[in-house]
């Protein structure tokens, strides 16, 4: 099973939804990480990441509010964002970031 590290410092361009179960604005960023998921299939990773499962992980990256979006390109951060925001407007995001 490939480890986190190994995932973003992978060769696609990866997204990371750092949320929690119980916080209601990822509840709302739910669907539309898995409608990009769907639509960017074999070009960017996208993963979604419990910080009460891994705080680990959360505590290392900072993340301090949910949901915080973080895209990582060759295993470094080129952008993230606390909060939740619309599909139209994360695209944007991701095609600067990514490609």
């Amino acid at each position: 099973m490939e480890s986190f590290d190994d995932i973003i410092n992978g060769e696609k361009p990866v997204l990371v939804d750092f949320y929690a179960t119980w916080c209601g604005p990822c509840k709302m960023m739910a669907p539309v990480i898995e409608e990009l998921g769907k639509e960017l299939d074999g070009k960017v990773r996208v993963l979604k990441i419990d910080v009460d499962k891994n705080q680990n992980v959360a505590g290392q990256y900072s993340v301090q509010a949910v949901p915080t979006l973080i895209i990582f390109k060759n295993g470094k951060i080129t952008w993230r964002n606390a909060g939740a925001m619309s599909k139209p407007a994360l695209m944007a995001q991701i095609e600067q970031n990514m490609y």
